[in-house]
């Protein structure tokens, strides 16, 4: 009887003592140049862009935003829409289809209201 019993206090206790995992979802680390301080914006690495650049989405809730690049007579060039977090973003832009010239990006939510916007310059 008393074996019962130390098995079954050893049971409770491995049961009561098991580790509950917490998961929080892992924070990308935001490179110095890409800080916003703002709570709600949008920021590229470097204003002048070959290929491809880092851009930081930053928004005050999750929500679906639309990224929008606009030529230098304010056409839309580039559209996409996508799914960002709360807080930053970090995402990478691919400006290789563009020609050289100078362009604007900028972020808008799902209603058209304007979340941020900034400029580069696509070189060669």
């Amino acid at each position: 009887m008393k074996q019962i019993i130390l098995v079954v206090l050893v049971i409770i206790g491995f049961v009561g003592c098991r580790k509950d995992d917490i998961f929080i979802a892992p924070t990308q680390a935001v490179k110095p140049e890409l800080q916003i301080v703002s709570s709600v914006g949008i920021k590229l690495e470097t204003a002048f862009v070959t290929s491809e650049v880092f851009m930081n989405v930053k928004t005050e809730t999750n929500q679906t935003v639309t990224i929008k690049i606009f030529d230098i007579a304010n056409r839309v060039v580039s559209k996409e829409v996508m799914e960002v977090s709360a807080g930053d973003n970090v995402l990478k832009v691919y400006t290789s289809a563009l020609p050289t010239s100078a362009y604007r990006i900028g972020l808008f939510d799902f209603n058209g209201k304007q979340l941020g916007i900034t400029d580069f310059n696509k070189i060669q």
